[in-house]
């Protein structure tokens, strides 16, 4: 993981997630939702309630309201700890509500466990469990204190002791309940973002180096001509002013420093040129390509290029896309890394199909995540053979995800396995082992001379900043 992707990161983490404009618009929901209630149960159905202090009750959450309005901007975001004060707060607003109105003989108590919810998408673990531990504790309170509310005709309205145990068991678990599932489903949108960021990025910087070396290798090509010339003619004076040193000396600088702008251009130029013949390759030059950088960390890498029985032995002529090389690159670094000491690479076709085929004769995928290979963040890795394999690694499972999901963008098809040790033969003709992921297109996406109405490449166009 490039560390630039990890900081991108890291600044994205669970923080200053909601506007205060919009807990204010939820509380003045809430105020008036909680004026026409006592509204209605005072007038229209005549109980007897507490009127001044629930009156002073609404107020202080309007002056709270108006403070918060008038203090800080609309677009203000909140930090944790100010998040958690303004939610803590109307948690302790509306439990002083309900203890005016009945406790849990009221039905609105249920509202409880709106703040609660709300924390659990907004704010850390620490804070959203310590708003939990005040929600039940409130809760509880209500359970054994209130004041009850009282018909026209005196009657008190109270929940039979059972019911009233009831609710209160149904509030707690709704609670933890509610605070779980909202936190679970928030996770795992938010690391799905961050992949995806992750994935962009990665392609992004893909693309970049990609275009670059193209930059670079197109100027080697521009420029090969010219000092092919100046070498040439350097070459002829040299010929010429033998009777003249001073001049001699001039003339054979000249053609040094012509050779060494060739030399410097072309190693410059290793990553391709911005060709129109070079933006496709055979199958088997994309695959070396991508695998090159691992090419020299100590493991064998082997390759295997072949055509399929079924078809003919003319070998597909791709495109050089960034999102193929580096999701291939990626599954390859995988395989390096937990390989004992052979990597194999096969690439192989058919007249329908291009399959490339990754394997090591590593330990393979843990049997604990194979099924969710291609998530990101998976972390539960088997600690004493991944942190020897990869001392001081600290990647953040997000390596197979990008690579699947480039891989997937150009139309591939992805299968991880686990092979066997013994008693298995695999596409080389030797028993297999380790992890094996298979990438299978479709050929016609890739292969461009399968493709209808693709001609000639065309004139070279000019490179336009």
């Amino acid at each position: 993981m490039p560390s630039e992707i990890h900081d991108v990161l890291q600044e994205r983490e669970r923080s200053n997630w909601v506007r205060l404009r919009t807990l204010v618009l939820l509380r003045w929901f809430a105020i008036c939702g909680q004026i026409v209630a006592i509204f209605v149960a005072v007038r229209v159905y005549g109980l007897q309630i507490e009127v001044g202090a629930a009156a002073l009750t609404i107020l202080a959450s309007v002056l709270a309201n108006l403070f918060f309005s008038f203090l800080y901007p609309e677009n203000k975001r909140l930090s944790e700890r100010e998040a958690s004060f303004i939610l803590s707060f109307d948690v302790i607003q509306l439990s002083v509500l309900l203890y005016l109105t009945g406790g849990l003989s009221n039905p609105f108590a249920v509202l409880l466990l709106a703040p609660v919810t709300i924390a659990a998408t907004v704010l850390h673990l620490s804070s959203t469990v310590v708003l939990g531990i005040l929600a039940i504790a409130l809760t509880s309170l209500l359970y054994r204190f209130s004041i009850p509310i009282e018909t026209a005709t005196g009657d008190v309205l109270m929940l039979p002791a059972l019911f009233q145990f009831g609710f209160w068991v149904a509030l707690v678990i709704g609670v933890v309940f509610l605070a779980i599932y909202a936190r679970q489903v928030t996770n795992e949108m938010h690391t799905m973002g961050e992949a995806l960021l992750a994935t962009q990025l990665a392609l992004a910087r893909e693309q970049k180096l990609t275009d670059l070396g193209g930059v670079v290798a197109a100027a080697a090509h521009e420029l090969g001509t010219p000092l092919a010339t100046i070498k040439l003619v350097s070459s002829e004076l040299i010929e010429e002013l033998e009777a003249q040193p001073e001049l001699l000396e001039d003339a054979a600088l000249i053609r040094e420093q012509a050779e060494r702008c060739r030399d410097i251009l072309h190693s410059m130029g290793r990553a391709g040129k911005d060709d129109l013949h070079l933006r496709t390759a055979p199958l088997e030059t994309v695959v070396r390509e991508a695998a090159e950088p691992h090419l020299g960390r100590g493991k064998q890498v082997a390759f295997f290029i072949g055509v399929d029985e079924e078809s003919d032995d003319l070998q597909p002529t791709i495109t050089r896309r960034p999102e193929i090389i580096h999701g291939l690159r990626n599954l390859m670094q995988n395989a390096v890394d937990f390989a004992d000491s052979k990597v194999e690479i096969s690439a192989t076709w058919t007249a329908d199909q291009i399959t490339i085929q990754i394997s090591d004769d590593g330990h393979g995928f843990p049997q604990s995540v194979i099924g969710r290979i291609g998530d990101p963040f998976v972390r539960r890795r088997r600690g004493s053979i991944d942190g020897a394999r990869r001392p001081g690694y600290e990647g953040m499972g997000l390596g197979l995800f990008i690579a699947k999901t480039l891989l997937e963008r150009s139309g591939a098809k992805l299968n991880f396995a686990n092979g066997r040790r013994h008693g298995h033969a695999g596409w080389a003709g030797q028993a297999t082992g380790g992890a094996i992921v298979s990438v299978v297109w479709d050929r016609i996406l890739l292969d461009r001379t399968a493709q209808p109405g693709k001609g000639a490449l065309g004139q070279n166009q000019p490179i336009i900043s």
